[in-house]
C-alpha cells in the first residue's frame, strides 16, 4: 500500500481547521484511494457540507481498508442515516458496536436511528444502554426519556430525567421537548426554568423560537390551572403573527393550539374549533394531529354540534393508532387484549391455599380508589385530599409495579401470592412505601390515598398485602364512561388501542368488570360503591356516607374539594380542568346525544349495565 501523502494531509487539516470544507474536499479529490488520512478528512468535510451520499462512499472505502476501526463504521452509519439509508446505517452501527460494545456514543447513535425509524422500544433500550455506560450523558438521557414518553413508560421517563433541574441549558428545540416531559410528570417549576434558560438559535430563527417557547409556557400554565399567567404568555404569540408564518412552521400549530386551549377555558368554543380546524389543514405529526382532532371533537360537543364530533374522533384515533402500531404492534390484532391484567385471576380453590400472613409491619393500610377510567376517580381523589387526615399522590402505578417486581424475580402472578412468606410481603410493602415516600415525603400520619383506576384489575395484590384496606369503586353509566374514554387522548399505547373503537372499548369494559366481580366474590374486599350520578344529585348525603365508610368524624372538608384542587400545582389526569369547577350534572347522560353510534355496542354492555344497576 502506498504511503500516505503527508503534505496533502497537512494541507487538508489546515483547511479543515479554517472551516473551508470545500477546499478540504477539493484537495481530497486528488488523494489516492489508499491514502487513509486524506480519505478521512475528505469524508469529514463532505459530511460537514451535507454531502451525505459522498461522505458515505468515502467512509465505506475506509471500512474496507480498515474494517477493524470502529470509528469508520460509526462515521459510515452517521452518513447513511443522514442520507436516508436506514438499513446501511443500522448495519454500520451494529458492526461498530461489535468492535467496541461498551461505547456509549455508539449506543446513542443506534438509539437516534431507531427514533428516526419510529422503533420506539428499540430506541429506548439502546439509549438507556448509552446512559448505563455513561450516566452523565445528558443528550442520551434526554432522548431516552423522549422514547419512554412516547411509549408511555412513566417510570423510565422519570428515571432518565432525574436531576434535570441541574442540567445545563438546552437548545430551544431540546428545551421544548424536555419541558413537555417534565410537566407531564408534575415538575412544572423545573419545566418553566428549562424554557427560561433555553439557548436560542441565531438570526431570524430566534424570533420563531421565542414564539414557540411562549406558546408552551402558556400551555403549561393552562394545564396547571393558572389561567391569568397563561393569557399573559399568549399575548406574546399574536394570531396575526402566526398567520404570516410558513404553513410548515411548528410555531404556527403550537401557537394555534395554545390559543385554542384558552378559548376552551373561556367557553369560546367556536374560536377553539376554528383554530383546531386550521391546525388539521397542516402537515402535522400523528401526536399533534390527534391532539387537534380531539380538541375539535370536544369543542364541537360543547356547541352541541354532535354530527361534527364523530368524524373528528375518527381522525384522532387513526392518528393514535399510527403511534401505537410502532410501540405495541402485538396489540393491533383484532383479537388482542389491551387490558392484559383481565386474565390474571385467583380462583376460589387457589385462594384457600393462601398462607396466612401476619398484620402489616410496614406502613399503614392505604385507601384505594379504583374503577374504569373516566368514572369520577379524580373527583373523589380531590375530595379525599381536601381532608386534612388524607394525602393523595396523584395517579401512580405502584401496585402494578409490585406485580412486575414479583415477575422479575421469577415468580408468577397471581399464582405465587399463595406462597408469599411474611418477609416477602414486608419486602413488597417496603418497596411500595419507599416509592410513595418519593412522591409524598410529607405523608406523616395522614392516610394515603392511592388512586389508580385500573388497580381494579390488581385486586389480588392489594388484598394480599393490605387485606384491611378500604377500597372505593367508582361507578358511572357505562355508556358515559365509554364516550368520555373515546373522546380522550390517552398517552398509554395500550389505551390508544383499547379506545380506538367503541366496540373494542366496550369489550374491554366488560372484561374489566367481569374480572372485578369474580375477584370480589373470591377475595371479599371491604368496598364502597361510589356512583357518580348519585354523587352529583345528592352530594351531601354521599359525603356523609363516604365519611362513615372511612371512619371520619368530620367529613365537611371534603365538600370544599374544588377550592383545594385550585391550590394544587398539578393534577395529572385529563380531569384537571373539571375538578376545579365543583359538582355538575352536565356529564350525566351525555352519551344519549350519540346514541346512534352506541346502538351496535349496547348488546355487549347490557349484562354489565344490568349488574351495575344501569338502564339505557
Amino acid at each position: 500500500m502506498p504511503a500516505p501523502n503527508h503534505s496533502l494531509s497537512e494541507a487538508m487539516i489546515s483547511a479543515y481547521d479554517a472551516g473551508d470544507m470545500e477546499q478540504v474536499i477539493a484537495l481530497g479529490e486528488s488523494a489516492a484511494e489508499t491514502d487513509e488520512p486524506a480519505l478521512l478528512w475528505r469524508g469529514l468535510a463532505q459530511y460537514a457540507c451535507a454531502r451525505y451520499r459522498q461522505a458515505a462512499n468515502t467512509f465505506a472505502s475506509l471500512t474496507r481498508m480498515r474494517p477493524q476501526v470502529s470509528a469508520y463504521w460509526n462515521n459510515l452509519g452517521l452518513a447513511c442515516r443522514q442520507d436516508g439509508d436506514m438499513a446501511g446505517a443500522e448495519h454500520a452501527f451494529k458492526t461498530a458496536l461489535s468492535l467496541v460494545p461498551d461505547d456509549a456514543e455508539l449506543h446513542y447513535n443506534i438509539g437516534l436511528l431507531h427514533l428516526q425509524q419510529r422503533h420506539w422500544v428499540l430506541a429506548k433500550h439502546a439509549l438507556m444502554d448509552a446512559v448505563r455506560l455513561s450516566p452523565q450523558f445528558i443528550e442520551a438521557r434526554l432522548q431516552a426519556a423522549h422514547a419512554c414518553y412516547v411509549g408511555g413508560d412513566n417510570d423510565g421517563q422519570q428515571a432518565m430525567l432525574a436531576g434535570a433541574a441541574d442540567w445545563p441549558a438546552q437548545s430551544g428545540e431540546q428545551a421544548l421537548s424536555l419541558a413537555a416531559m417534565l410537566s407531564a410528570q408534575g415538575e412544572l417549576d423545573i419545566a418553566l426554568d428549562t424554557l427560561d434558560r433555553a439557548q436560542l438559535p441565531d438570526g431570524p430563527a430566534a424570533g420563531i423560537m421565542r414564539l414557540r417557547i411562549a406558546a408552551q409556557r402558556s400551555a403549561l400554565y393552562e394545564r396547571s390551572n393558572q389561567l391569568d399567567r397563561a393569557l399573559e404568555q399568549l399575548r406574546q404569540v399574536p394570531l396575526d403573527v402566526l398567520d404570516q408564518l410558513p404553513a410548515d412552521d411548528d410555531a404556527r400549530a403550537e401557537g394555534w393550539s395554545a390559543h385554542a386551549a384558552l378559548s376552551m377555558r373561556n367557553a369560546d368554543y367556536a374560536t377553539a374549533a376554528a383554530l383546531y380546524r386550521r391546525m388539521l389543514t397542516l402537515n402535522l405529526d400523528d401526536q399533534h394531529r390527534a391532539s387537534a382532532a380531539f380538541g375539535l371533537a370536544t369543542a364541537s360537543s360543547r356547541m352541541n354540534q354532535h354530527d361534527a364530533v364523530w368524524p373528528a374522533l375518527q381522525t384522532a384515533h387513526a392518528a393514535q393508532l399510527n403511534i401505537a402500531q410502532d410501540i405495541v404492534p402485538e396489540l393491533m390484532r383484532p383479537d388482542s387484549m389491551p387490558l392484559q391484567m383481565v386474565t390474571r385471576l385467583v380462583e376460589r380453590a387457589a385462594h384457600e391455599d393462601w398462607k396466612p400472613l401476619p398484620a402489616s409491619r410496614v406502613g399503614q393500610q392505604p385507601v384505594f380508589v379504583v374503577g374504569f377510567p373516566r368514572s369520577g376517580t379524580t373527583l373523589l381523589e380531590q375530595m379525599l385530599d381536601a381532608h386534612p387526615d388524607f394525602r393523595s399522590m396523584d395517579e401512580r402505578a405502584f401496585i402494578h409495579d409490585l406485580i412486575e417486581a414479583m415477575e422479575m424475580t421469577g415468580q408468577c402472578y397471581p399464582q405465587d401470592l399463595a406462597s408469599l412468606t411474611p418477609d416477602d410481603a414486608d419486602q413488597l410493602r417496603a418497596v411500595y412505601f419507599r416509592r410513595v415516600e418519593q412522591v409524598v415525603p410529607d405523608l406523616g400520619t395522614r392516610r394515603l390515598v392511592d388512586k389508580n383506576p385500573l388497580n381494579m384489575l390488581c385486586l389480588p395484590m392489594i388484598m394480599r398485602l393490605f387485606p384491611q384496606a378500604r377500597i372505593i369503586l367508582c361507578l358511572r353509566h357505562p355508556c358515559d364512561v365509554l364516550l368520555s374514554c373515546y373522546m380522550q387522548s390517552f398517552r398509554s399505547p395500550a389505551f390508544m388501542v383499547l379506545c380506538s373503537s367503541l366496540q373494542r372499548l366496550a369489550h374491554g369494559y366488560v372484561q374489566a368488570f367481569e374480572q372485578w366481580q369474580r375477584q370480589v366474590e373470591v377475595l371479599a374486599p371491604n368496598v364502597l360503591e361510589w356512583r357518580y350520578e348519585s354523587v352529583v344529585s345528592h352530594f351531601d348525603d354521599n359525603v356523609a356516607r363516604l365519611g362513615q365508610f372511612l371512619d371520619i368524624h368530620d367529613a365537611s372538608p371534603m365538600a370544599r374539594f374544588s377550592e383545594h384542587a385550585q391550590s394544587k400545582p398539578f393534577i395529572s389526569t385529563p380531569s384537571y380542568a373539571q375538578v376545579i369547577q365543583g359538582i355538575s350534572s352536565k356529564a350525566v347522560g351525555r352519551w344519549q346525544a350519540y346514541r346512534q353510534w352506541f346502538e351496535p355496542v349496547l348488546p355487549i354492555l347490557h349484562p354489565v349495565m344490568h349488574r351495575l344497576g344501569y338502564a339505557e
